[in-house]
Parts: C-alpha cells; structure tokens; sequence
C-alpha cells in the first residue's frame, strides 16, 4: 500500500456529508452535517464511530500530532473520496453524494484551502471524477505545491491567507537550511567572535557544544516543525502550551535580528557600489575623510604600527562609511548614503519573499551556490599571501587559558545558535513546510555538516588575510586590529587592495556578502511573517487579505527600526542589540525550549513522533543529549554568563549606565516571553485548582477526547494497532 493510499484512510473528508441510505432510490436523502446531527467517520480500521459535533469534526481533521492527520496535509484530493463498492454502478451507486447538495458550494481541502466547483456535474460519475480524478500523479515526482486542485481555484481567493506551501522538492529545503547556515552566522559573526575569544581556544568549545547541543537540537527543530507543521509560536502551542512563550520569545529575538541584519546588508551594498570606482578608495590615505593618524603599512620599511593610528580600511569604514560619533550619547544625524542602501536591501527582501516559499526558494538557489564558488576562489588566494601562517596558527593554536573563562564558551554557543539558526525558530519555520514523510535526519547531518566545514574554511581564509596583515604591520596578530562588528569590512578590503585587479576582488568579494547576508535575513524575516500568520490567520484574512501585504507591513517596519543603527551613533547601539539580544539572551532561550520539549513533552513521545515520520526511532546519542547532556550544558553556560557578565564595549570605548539598562531592556523583551506566556496559559487552563490547572498546561493541545481508545487520530503516545497503517 502506498504511502498516500495510508495517509487516505487516516483523513477525513473536507465537508462532512451524513448520508441516509433508504432501499427505495427514490427515497434517497443527503444532506449537509448540521452542528448537532452526528455524522459516521471513517476510522484506518474501516470501524465507525460517532462525532459528537461538527466542531469535534475540525478538530480531529486539525489534530496535527496524530499521524493520520498530520499525514493528511500531504494527500491530494483523489484521497479523500471511498471508491464504490465492489460491484455497484457508478450510475446508480445508493453511496454517491447527491449533486443537488453539491454543485454550489465549495469544498475544502486537507491543507484548509477552498476548491470551488465552476461547472455542476450532472452525473454522479462526474461528480466522482471531479473530486477524485481517475489518474493521479506521481507521488515522488509531483510537486505538492499544486495539491488540492490548484487549477481549479478561484483566482479572486488566491491572496487568501494560502494554505501552508510544501517544498516544491529536498533540494530547495536543504538549500534553505544551508543558505542561514553559511550566511551571515559563518561569514561575518565566526571570525569576528573566533578573533574576539582568542582564536584557537574558541574552536575547542565551539565542536564541543556543536556536537552536544546543535546537531540535537537542530535534529528536534525539524522534527517539531514538520511534525506540527507550525512555526515557533504554534509549533510549541501544541506539543506543550505551558512553554508557548518560548516560541514568541524566538519570534521576537527574530524581529530584533533582521533589524540590524539588514544594516550589515546595507554596508555589503555600500561597499558593492563603491568598488566599480577606478580606484578603491580604501587603498591609500589621500582621500578628504583621512586624517594625520591614517598610516600606510609597508612591510620593507619595517616599522611597527604607531599608537593609534589607524589604516585606510579602517578610516574607509569608521570615517566615511559610519560616519561615527565619539559615543552612543552623540546621535548626530542620519547617513542618507547608508539609508538609502538600507531600503535598497529591504526592497530586496520583500520581493523575494512576496509569494512566501515559492518565490525565495528560487532565489535561493543563486544566493546559496553562488557564494560557495568564490568562497573556495578567496580560501586560495588567501593562503598564498605572506604571513598567511601567522593567522593560522593564531587560529589552530589554543589558548588553554582562555578555556577556563566563559566568555569563549558563551561566544561558542551563540556562535552555533546563529550559524545553525536553532533556538530563532528559523529551522522550526523550514520544516514547516515539509512533507510529513520526509527523513530529516538526513538533512540534519548534512546542514551540520556543511555548516561545521564552511566554518573552517572561513576562518582559514579569514585568519590567513589577518596574518598578511599583520606580517605587513610588523605586530602580533592579536593586535592587528581591534575586534569589533566591522572586522569584515576592515580586513578583507585591506587584503583586496594589494591584489592585482582589486576593483574585480572588490565587486565579487562583496556581491558573494550580498547574497550571504541576504540568506540570513530571507530566513530571519520568514520566521516572522510564518508566525503571524499561524497566530492570527482570521486577522490577516479580513484586515489585509493580500499575503504581499503582511510582508510588506514585516518589512516596512523592520525598516523603521533599523534607521536607528545608521545615524552616526549608529555602531554603538548596533554593538549594544547585538550583544544583549543575539548572545546573552540565546542560552536562555534555548534551555527552555529543551526543557518545554524534551521534559514536558517527553523524549519517548517526540521518539514516537519522529519514527511515524520517517519509520526509524532517534538513536540513543540524540536521546541522551534532549534528556541530560544538553540542557545541563546550556543550564551551565547561562549561569556563568550571568555570573561573569561583562558591560559591552565597542573597542575602547565603555557603555554608559543608561545605555546598559536599555540593552537590559531589549533583552527583557524575549526573556520575559516565557514566564509571562506561562503564567497566561495556567490562568486560562481549565480546572479547579492549581495542580489541575498546571496539569492541563502542559497536555499537548493536538490530543483528542474523542474517548475511542489506541485512537491513532488522537492518542499519538500509543502505538498504533495492528490492524492501522504505521506511516514509515
């Protein structure tokens, strides 16, 4: 039997039809399911059984941790009606529905889409062959984007909040996943904490928490996401309501991120337009922005950096680009250059995001394999420079010292949480739109992989680049420059300016960014807008109908406060979001989210959950690592960045009091998501007292009372029996 002739006798049908069968024909009699008529429903056993009501109806067929109707979002719409009987007429089959009660209204769909019938049938068999065409398309080759009858729906109800998209095939998923992982979390934030935590001493906790905490918990991720086939907000509103404000906590982390995501974007842009300049302008110190302590290194006149000057690309980017003030105190004016370029980045991401899915995952597949060709064409050029082996000691050579302190673990962490994008509800989000059967372990080794080596390769070229740095400023490479955010935008520009035909290093260097960068935030934004719709899809319906709209909206405000981190102020609160909402807040996120799932969930369900899908149970590694070793890890790296908690800075320069609150307030604003949601949900939980209450808090929502027992549609901690299709 194959897989959606299984998934089709766990479904129930889009309108509920109770037939009354007379043996006189004449005296036959359908009618529409009213509120308080039972209806008979089919079971995988071929047994009926009573629905109490019509709303007992829709919440069987929403019940997403049952494997039946979790299966049945991958069903097309020649499943959902039962064949005649052996034997009968098609003309004169007493079963079919009649054509009168039919032909003008719409019939819904698994996936909550509305097929409407243009043309009435005048026939059973038409109306047989209407629903369920006579030759289906291939399974494995179909793609489930045009399931339920596409070509039949109304174009007026097309803007409709859509049904969830599937995946059009692996690869865009998979292209999906890499593309965050290899975006701005390996290229930009992996050598600047790597420089910033010692070099070496950061790889050792880096592999370490990669292995304990990433692969698991990318590995639950996927799991929870396209089991639910939610985001972050519905996916943990389910499978346990009490931890719901983990979800928002991750949405909200999210809004922060793709604010100040897109001014990285908006200096790739910057940058991009002005290396098709004659001469980069970051090569020498005559231009109008460089002052007395701008300084030229020269590696034959062997003479040292000064105390505090300051090179080209660093007065490039600080001077001319930032426009920097002495302080967040000073906010000065707008950058109108960089303002520009900000909106030219969001334009970008809005239309390759309008039509969800379908549209940014064909943009994907330049904005994903595109950069890994010039990444291998820079990690060769790189180790060909001098001092090259300077750098790369530097990063191989650990520091066992530094192993001691929290801060490179903290950083290790953060580092694994943003590259992978677990804990942002970001890879929660992918899966979403996966069919229920796909083997995700798969992908999920293959993502960790491609992460863990793009990392290396990176931070090889990277650290390669600062040692030709250093070996031409005659110092050490940890005071090459000083680590901060814009450590990209100083080294690889410096390198590029003492390369034959720099203005074409200059071009593909910063486009490859471009793109990086853009993959990051295309994930970032989903997240988002993924949960807004999941969390109010009768709002978005009826205020702005049109899905372009809410994208939109997402945009347009996200834009709005990213304009805070291009005044000339800007660096410093960039320095301060980054610091207080994307590292000190992402262990605590993520321990609760572990906690929520595997405790309260329960490691043995979600292992059940994980064999339906794909047919195999986690192996014990993934086991041990949900239930002790990797929330005691992350417990562990919480507390020690509490208790080692160190004010941000931005190189020498030291953050006001004022300025520290605030930051303690952006981070409040996710942290305090999970107390708060959980405090609402025990308030709202049906029950006398606080033990009951709390009981029911933590019952996943997607559970049925429908009272039948081993009811596959509603206890999914069961086993199926014997006699019901296990979905493999």
């Amino acid at each position: 039997m194959s897989k959606a002739d299984s998934s089709a006798e766990t479904a129930l049908p889009s309108v509920a039809i109770h037939v009354g069968h007379f043996g006189d024909e004449d005296q036959e009699h359908f009618k529409l399911l009213e509120p308080s008529s039972p209806a008979p429903v089919l079971m995988p056993s071929g047994q009926m059984r009573k629905v109490k009501s019509f709303t007992d109806t829709h919440r069987i067929r929403d019940v997403n941790a049952a494997s039946g109707a979790a299966s049945a979002r991958s069903l097309r719409p020649y499943d959902q009606v039962t064949a005649y009987p052996d034997g009968s007429d098609s003309g004169t089959n007493p079963y079919a529905p009649s054509v009168r009660s039919l032909a003008s209204i719409g019939m819904g769909c698994t996936d909550g889409r509305k097929m409407v019938i243009r043309r009435v049938p005048t026939s059973p068999t038409e109306l047989f062959h209407l629903v369920r065409p006579p030759t289906p398309p291939d399974e494995d080759t179909a793609s489930h984007e045009s399931d339920c009858g596409e070509e039949e729906e109304d174009a007026e109800t097309v803007h409709l909040k859509p049904r969830r998209p599937f995946w059009a095939n692996k690869i865009q998923f998979v292209l999906a996943c890499v593309g965050y992982s290899v975006g701005l979390g390996n290229v930009w934030r992996f050598p600047y904490l790597c420089y910033k935590s010692g070099g070496g001493a950061f790889l050792i906790p880096y592999f370490i928490i990669l292995l304990v905490c990433g692969v698991p918990m990318l590995f639950m991720e996927l799991a929870i996401g396209q089991y639910t086939a939610h985001g972050p907000i519905g996916a943990l509103s389910q499978i346990c309501p009490l931890f719901k404000g983990a979800g928002v906590a991750s949405v909200v982390i999210s809004f922060v991120m793709s604010t100040y995501y897109a001014v990285i974007i908006a200096w790739a842009i910057y940058y991009f337009f002005t290396s098709f300049k004659s001469e980069v302008p970051w090569a020498s110190c005559s231009n109008r922005w460089n002052t007395a302590q701008c300084w030229v290194p020269n590696h034959n006149t062997n003479i040292s950096k000064p105390n505090g000057s300051q090179t080209p690309t660093e007065q490039f980017f600080e001077k001319k680009v930032l426009s920097m003030s002495d302080g967040i105190e000073y906010p000065g004016g707008m950058r109108w250059e960089l303002a520009a370029c900000l909106v030219c980045a969001w334009v970008l991401v809005y239309f390759a995001l309008w039509k969800s899915i379908k549209s940014s995952a064909k943009v994907r597949y330049i904005t994903t394999t595109l950069p890994f060709l010039l990444i291998i064409v820079f990690l060769g050029r790189s180790l060909t420079l001098d001092g090259a082996d300077k750098g790369l000691r530097f990063f191989f050579k650990p520091d066992w010292e530094l192993l001691k302190q929290s801060r490179p673990w903290v950083n290790a962490a953060s580092q694994i949480f943003n590259s992978i994008g677990i804990a942002f509800g970001s890879m929660i989000m992918f899966a979403s739109y996966n069919r229920f059967d796909n083997n995700f372990l798969h992908d999920t080794l293959a993502v960790s992989l491609i992460n863990a080596v793009t990392s290396l390769i990176v931070g090889i070229f990277t650290f390669a680049t600062i040692g030709n740095i250093a070996f031409e400023q005659n110092t050490s490479v940890k005071d090459v420059i000083a680590d901060s955010p814009g450590l990209l935008f100083v080294v690889y520009p410096q390198a590029i300016a003492k390369m034959p035909a720099s203005q074409l290093w200059a071009v593909l260097f910063f486009f490859m960014f471009l793109c990086l960068g853009l993959n990051s935030q295309f994930a970032i934004v989903e997240v988002v807008v993924t949960s807004i719709q999941d969390g109010f899809p009768d709002m978005i319906r009826r205020r702005l109908v049109y899905h372009e709209l809410l994208v939109l909206c997402v945009c347009a405000v996200s834009l709005v406060f990213g304009l805070p981190h291009i005044i000339h102020s800007g660096i410093y609160i960039f320095q301060l979001m980054d610091y207080y909402a994307a590292s000190l807040s992402i262990t605590y996120l993520a321990f609760f989210e572990m906690v929520g799932i595997a405790w309260f969930y329960g490691v043995d369900r979600l292992s059940k959950n994980i064999k339906q899908m794909t047919g195999q149970c986690p192996s014990l590694y993934f086991r041990f690592c949900w239930l002790i070793a990797a929330p005691a890890l992350l417990l562990a790296l919480w507390v020690a960045s509490l208790v080692d908690y160190m004010p941000p800075s931005y190189r020498q320069y030291q953050y006001p009091a004022w300025a520290q609150v605030l930051g303690w307030t952006i981070a409040s604003v996710s942290l305090l998501c999970i107390p708060v949601y959980a405090v609402i949900v025990i308030v709202r939980s049906p029950g006398s007292s606080f033990r009951e209450k709390l009981r029911n808090s933590i019952r996943p929502t997607s559970l049925c009372d429908c009272g039948v027992p081993d009811c596959d549609l509603c206890c999914s901690e069961s086993e199926p029996p014997d006699d019901k299709v296990t979905i493999n």
